[in-house]
C-alpha cells in the first residue's frame, strides 16, 4: 500500500461550567502495516526527513512492537485481522508525541471490524482502547462504540466518565469523532481530513509549514493547560496507571 498522507483539521471542545475550544490543522499518515511503500524523504524504522517506527506504536512509548502487538491484542479478543493499517502522526526530524494514534482492523472483505485507539499521555505513560461491535459485524459511520475510560489523559479532567467513538473511514477522507462524557462536563474532539498519496512535495510543504512537527502539538497541548489554569479549573495530579495496557 502507497503511504497517505492526511493533512487534517482537529477539534476539542470542552463541555461544563469552565468553556474551552481549539481547533488546528495537523498532519497523520496512514500506512499498511505488513508494507509501506513511500517515497524518497520517507522511511519506515529508519532516519528521515519523515519516517514512522514500529517501536513508537504498540507497547510502551520507544518500546513498542508495532502491528505485532495489535494483531495479538486482536487476537485474544477473537477478532484476528486479515489486514491492519495504522492512523498516526509521523516522526519529523525524528521527533514524535501522538496523544491518539489509530489502528484500524479490516477483515478479508475490507470491513472495518475492531479500531485500537492508542492514547500516549505528556507523561509518557500509554493506554489502548479497543473498539468493536458487540456483534462483531462491520463499523459503519452510523455506529455509535463506548468505552469507560480508566487511563489519566488531561490533569483538568478526571479519570472517569465515558468515551464514545464514531468512525468514518472512507476511500477518500477519514472522520474520527470522540465524545468524551463525564457528570458536570466533558470534553468533544474529532479528527476529519482528506485522503492523500504521500510524496516528497507533500512532506516538504508539511516540513515548511509545520517545522517543528509534533513539538508543536506538545506546545499547543501546554498553551491550552495554562489557560484553563489560569481560569482555575481544577487540577487533578497524575495516578498510577492501570496496571493492564488495553480495556474497553
Amino acid at each position: 500500500m502507497q503511504v497517505q498522507r492526511i493533512p487534517a483539521e482537529t477539534f476539542h471542545g470542552r463541555k461544563g461550567a469552565v468553556k474551552n475550544a481549539f481547533r488546528y490543522s495537523v498532519d497523520y499518515l496512514l500506512l499498511d502495516s505488513a508494507k509501506a511503500e513511500g517515497p524518497a524523504l520517507f522511511s519506515r524504522n529508519r532516519g528521515n526527513l519523515m519516517s514512522v517506527h514500529d517501536a513508537d506504536h504498540g507497547g510502551a512509548p520507544g518500546q513498542g512492537t508495532g502491528a505485532e502487538w495489535a494483531r495479538e491484542v486482536l487476537t485474544q479478543h477473537g477478532l484476528a485481522a486479515d489486514r491492519i493499517l495504522l492512523l498516526a502522526q509521523p516522526r519529523l526530524l525524528g521527533h514524535v508525541f501522538n496523544p491518539v494514534a489509530f489502528w484500524l482492523s479490516y477483515d478479508h472483505l475490507g470491513h472495518l471490524r475492531a479500531v485500537i485507539a492508542e492514547v500516549t499521555n505528556t507523561y509518557g505513560d500509554r493506554h489502548s482502547y479497543l473498539c468493536h461491535r458487540e456483534d462483531r459485524a462491520p463499523i459503519t459511520r452510523e455506529d455509535t462504540i463506548t468505552a469507560q475510560k480508566i487511563f489519566h489523559v488531561s490533569p483538568f479532567q478526571p479519570v472517569a466518565g465515558t468515551y464514545t467513538f464514531r468512525f468514518d473511514i472512507r476511500e477518500g477522507r477519514i472522520g474520527i469523532w470522540i465524545d468524551y462524557t463525564t457528570p458536570g462536563g466533558g470534553l468533544f474532539t474529532n479528527l476529519i481530513g482528506p485522503r492523500q498519496p504521500l510524496t516528497n512535495a507533500g512532506i516538504l510543504a508539511s516540513a515548511l509549514r509545520r517545522p517543528f512537527g509534533s513539538r508543536r502539538v506538545l506546545a499547543l497541548i501546554h498553551w491550552q493547560a495554562l489557560k484553563l489554569w489560569l481560569k482555575k479549573v481544577r487540577f487533578n495530579p497524575r495516578p498510577t496507571p492501570p496496571a493492564e495496557d488495553i480495556s474497553r
